[in-house]
């Protein structure tokens, strides 16, 4: 039940900010250092498990973000973003020294992707750039690790991570200290602010 609302909410949130008052999509200029949230409309292995936001990108510019994507963390036009699936929700972070987190987010480019989702090893999945790059104006860091979740609403890890990791010969890193994407969009130094990138159909 508790992922069901989640659910619903979440599709409420983007539906309404999504929707201006003449029924028209509005969109606000990017701000340095802003997280873009995106929601899957379509579940999958991710949102089985955290809720209907499944990445995150940090945004360097009004029109480029920075991203832990398949191909390693990148630079990635704002425009690519706009005709993908579902939606980006606009997020503010409270306390963020945004040049600081910006120049640690630039530090991390090229760096490959971390598939696995683990911690402290050379490669970096998308929220976990975001928790190492986001600091305060004393350097210290906005987002702690919490214990990683691939379970349904049951409690059960679901089928997919099961074969996932049993085929790389390994358990299921359940509980390991991480991060996910909708997990962060909770945070109480986060604060969504209803605004959505406008997508092109």
């Amino acid at each position: 039940m508790k992922l069901i609302r989640l659910v619903l909410l979440s599709f409420i949130l983007v539906v309404s900010a999504c929707i201006s008052r003449s029924g028209k999509p509005e969109e606000k200029a990017l701000q340095p250092a802003e997280l873009l949230f995106h929601v899957s409309i379509a579940s999958n292995e991710i949102t089985d498990v955290t809720g209907m936001i499944d990445h995150v990108a940090i945004v360097l510019t009004a029109d480029t973000v920075i991203e832990a994507v398949s191909r390693g963390v990148v630079l990635t036009p704002v425009d690519s973003l706009r005709c993908q699936e579902g939606y980006y929700i606009i997020g503010k972070v409270t306390g963020a020294d945004a040049d600081a987190t910006l120049r640690l987010a630039r530090s991390f480019l090229g760096k490959p992707y971390d598939e696995l989702f683990l911690p402290a090893n050379d490669s970096i999945y998308c929220s976990e750039l975001v928790q190492l790059a986001y600091v305060d104006a004393q350097g210290r860091p906005l987002f702690e690790s919490v214990p990683m979740s691939f379970h349904d609403s049951t409690g059960r890890v679901t089928d997919y991570w099961q074969a996932f990791y049993s085929e790389r010969g390994m358990t299921v890193p359940e509980g390991w200290p991480g991060t996910n994407p909708a997990e962060l969009s909770r945070r109480s130094v986060v604060r969504l602010t209803g605004d959505t990138l406008q997508m092109h159909r």
